[in-house]
């Protein structure tokens, strides 16, 4: 194994592998992004969040600033949680105030709220969609997935660090205030009767999904001014959270 900086002493493996917990990342205020990919678009676009890179081959020229560390197959495989994994991993640091109930100063024209959402991959398909259709922020409530958990970051394919996230108890008073700010709250309801159509023409807009048995609470539902629904064929009953956040999220372009 080689590291670039001497002077640095060699972490043991299995601290790599303990930022799989929660509480584990939250100590170390660090969490790990895989794949040539997710590192590449992150060393571009947010260069300044990359600590440490770790490879099983010679390190990509745009991981050539950072410190690195040559590990072999074997110990990739010990640290990440990915069946195949994709050969190199970024050390990265945690997004301030991504557990607090603290609002961006700008919080952008459009925002995605995810309740109670717990499967990871719908949670970072869900990010990685709204970072495409122009969203500027995402607030999900306490009992969604981490967002910085291996398999929701694994999910957003590299665009974890392109839009601002606030994971809180206190999601219905960040509703509430968007909405003194001028925000349409958008639920999507299977008991909707408003066509996705009429996103087009929402300035500010805070679109709300909920969990993926269940769908939005009664006291968020009561915070929306629009209930939209999807129109589907009988042959389905509903549409997974991640396709129908897709389809909302694409007609508010």
């Amino acid at each position: 194994m080689v590291y670039k900086s001497d002077d640095t002493p060699l972490k043991p493996l299995k601290w790599y592998k303990s930022l799989a917990d929660k509480k584990e990342r939250l100590e170390a205020g660090l969490f790990l992004v895989e794949g040539e990919r997710a590192v590449r678009q992150i060393a571009e676009n947010n260069p300044d969040a990359i600590l440490e890179v770790l490879s099983t081959s010679e390190v990509p020229s745009f991981c050539s600033i950072y410190p690195y560390r040559h590990i072999t197959g074997e110990q990739l495989r010990s640290i990440t949680s990915a069946t195949t994994p994709q050969g190199i991993i970024a050390v990265l640091r945690i997004p301030r105030d991504v557990y607090s109930a603290n609002l961006p100063d700008n919080p952008g024209s459009k925002i995605l709220l995810l309740e109670d959402i717990q499967d990871p991959g719908n949670i970072g398909s869900l990010i990685r969609t709204a970072v495409a259709f122009g969203f500027s922020g995402v607030i999900m409530s306490e009992k969604c997935a981490d967002p910085l958990s291996p398999k929701v970051v694994q999910s957003t394919a590299g665009t974890i660090l392109s839009l601002w996230i606030r994971r809180t108890g206190d999601y219905l008073s960040l509703v509430q205030s968007l909405k003194t700010k001028g925000y349409s709250i958008v639920a999507a309801d299977l008991n909707g009767e408003e066509n996705p159509s009429f996103l087009q023409n929402t300035d500010k807009l805070l679109l709300a999904l909920g969990n993926e048995a269940s769908g939005l609470t009664d006291d968020l539902l009561k915070l929306a001014d629009f209930r939209l629904r999807i129109s589907i064929e009988d042959k389905a009953e509903s549409l997974n959270v991640a396709a129908c956040g897709a389809i909302c999220m694409y007609l508010s372009r």
